[in-house]
């Protein structure tokens, strides 16, 4: 059978009988062993070997698991959403702010919060797991964690929580900040107390697997990543380049938070100008920094995409601070946030539409984004031609108002610093309208780029952070078989995607097309883009390699086909 048998047999006055035999269950580490050994031993081709790795075990390889004979005691306490994979252990903290000092410290933490906000940044960096009662398989919660390596549990309705009194119940049991418990993040199961955890190893076998995989390849494979740090370990990973970076999270550093909500509470175009002007350098800084980090190979830069009230302050701290700052009354400040909230914020003022209403924030990322790369250029000697995003586009008109925007202020700084760089201006397709004029929305795109997350959940008319709650019914209904935030829905989706595909060629045949939502590292999902014609996949560092041998399997079974 040229593979590892799995072999039952009897023995019966003294004659040995074969009942039967079946390839044998492996771990990934295994699999690796053995794929390569038979490649070796001249039983089985490169291709074959690549074909019988399971692309999603390699989680098993590149996130801390539990040691299996501790697990072995564990008590299940309960289960929700495996939103990013890897085995953390910890004692329980209910902020931000005190998951940092916790870690400072040299504790190990797990983060539970009803559902992050990107204000929680700092805490979820230092956690080892992080655990939310809302949220879905796309949520806050469960992409930072993915691009982090973190291992994450979302959408635990069974926690009842109170977290002015630092406690939750769950299974029985109440537990209070300094209690330990342990999250399995591939399986989603919630375990109390703490379990020894043991560190992921790749051998060399790794390395020859990917190195076989990416001469089969087709589809180009990018990293989702806002910081250098993460575009460093996704570049270790194999990435080819960021095909998503999020420009948000940039802003909620202590020292930038401050500025970006006087841009935000002010009056005037020019109180906005100055305020934004002052954000400049770090947003350039931002830039440089992952230019260096990339060493030339593409980079995406999203320009800003959440509703502006994720960025107004709750704390009165922190109102009261930025009232004397701008020279204004208490009641001022909470009256302009109260006037930003939204009742359907994911489909409210955000996206392109900022910069609608907004043009000055373009100005200032097109500005910090074109000057950086100049500066990198210059400094290291790359070939830098920067990509930027427009996202959340639904009309030609929309984009091409921003992209004059841009273009304007990127021919100012090229004039400015003497420069011939080249750049790129695309979009985003993550609304269905956009995906049903891609032809129109072409003419102006230089580059698409499919943000499924948002599109799977304005096809569905699901939000994305709630339909956790209600998903499980239609599974055990047999109404869905999958999570459609976690796998593609080709069906319906799909045929959005398909049509945007081969309309944008239409127009402008060589288009470049990618993915950047989490589907990116989804097995089934990137055989879907290598099908329909994508330059590239991006997905969260941790799953470069998953969506590798993904792509390698597709191009081989597209051949045999």
């Amino acid at each position: 059978y040229r593979d590892m048998q799995d072999m039952e047999f009897t023995i019966e006055d003294g004659k040995l009988y074969f009942l039967q035999t079946r390839n044998g269950k492996r771990t990934a580490q295994a699999a690796l062993q053995i794929a390569c050994d038979l490649v070796d031993e001249g039983m089985i081709t490169p291709q074959e070997a690549v074909s019988r790795i399971e692309a999603k075990s390699l989680d098993q390889l590149l996130h801390p698991a539990f040691d299996p004979d501790a697990l072995k005691k564990g008590t299940v306490m309960g289960q929700a959403l495996p939103a990013s994979p890897g085995a953390a252990a910890g004692k329980i903290y209910f902020t931000a702010e005190e998951a940092k000092e916790a870690h400072e410290t040299g504790e190990r933490v797990i983060l539970v919060r009803l559902e992050t906000s990107p204000e929680d940044i700092e805490g979820m960096h230092a956690a080892e797991g992080i655990l939310t009662v809302r949220g879905g398989m796309t949520s806050h919660a469960a992409v930072v964690a993915r691009g982090m390596g973190t291992a994450c549990i979302s959408g635990c309705g069974d926690i009842v929580i109170d977290e002015k009194k630092k406690q939750f119940t769950l299974g029985g049991k109440t537990y209070f900040e300094g209690d330990y418990i342990s999250l399995d993040g591939s399986t989603g199961k919630i375990y109390d107390g703490d379990i020894q955890t043991q560190e992921a190893s790749i051998s060399g076998n790794f390395g020859r697997i990917m190195s076989w995989a990416d001469s089969f390849r087709k589809l180009r494979v990018r990293t989702n990543a806002d910081t250098p740090a993460d575009a460093a370990n996704a570049v270790r990973l194999g990435a080819e380049g960021i095909g998503l970076c999020r420009t948000e999270h940039m802003f909620f550093e202590p020292e930038r938070i401050p500025k970006i909500r006087k841009m935000i509470l002010s009056k005037t175009v020019e109180e906005r100008e100055k305020a934004l002007e002052e954000l400049i350098p770090f947003q350039k800084g931002d830039f440089k920094a992952l230019y260096e980090v990339m060493e030339g190979k593409p980079v995406t830069i999203r320009f800003l995409d959440p509703p502006l009230h994720e960025f107004v302050p709750t704390d009165e701290k922190d109102i009261e601070a930025l009232a004397k700052d701008m020279n204004l009354s208490v009641e001022e400040v909470k009256s302009t946030c109260s006037e930003l909230h939204e009742f359907n914020p994911m489909m409210g003022h955000r996206g392109c539409r900022l910069s609608v209403t907004y043009p000055e924030i373009a100005r200032m990322q097109t500005r910090a984004v074109i000057e950086a790369a100049i500066e990198v250029s210059k400094e290291k000697g790359f070939e830098i031609v920067p990509e930027i995003m427009v996202p959340l586009v639904g009309d030609k008109k929309e984009l091409k108002f921003v992209k004059d925007v841009i273009v304007e202020t990127a021919e100012k700084v090229k004039a400015e610093k003497n420069s011939n760089l080249v750049y790129h201006i695309g979009t985003m397709i993550e609304i269905p309208r956009a995906a049903l004029l891609a032809n129109e929305i072409a003419e102006e795109a230089e580059f698409f780029s499919f943000g499924t997350n948002d599109l799977t959940q304005m096809t569905f008319g699901f939000s994305r952070d709630d339909a956790g709650k209600f998903l499980v019914d239609y599974y055990k209904s047999k109404i869905y078989e999958s999570d459609p935030f976690a796998k593609l829905d080709q069906n319906g989706v799909g045929q959005l995607i398909e049509m945007a595909v081969t309309k944008g060629r239409s127009q402008r045949p060589n288009l470049k097309i990618g993915i950047c939502g989490e589907h990116g590292g989804d097995p089934s999902s990137v055989a879907f883009c290598h099908k329909v014609g994508m330059d590239y996949v991006s997905c969260s560092p941790f799953r470069v390699p998953i969506a590798r041998l993904a792509a390698a399997q597709a191009a081989i079974a597209d051949k045999r086909n």
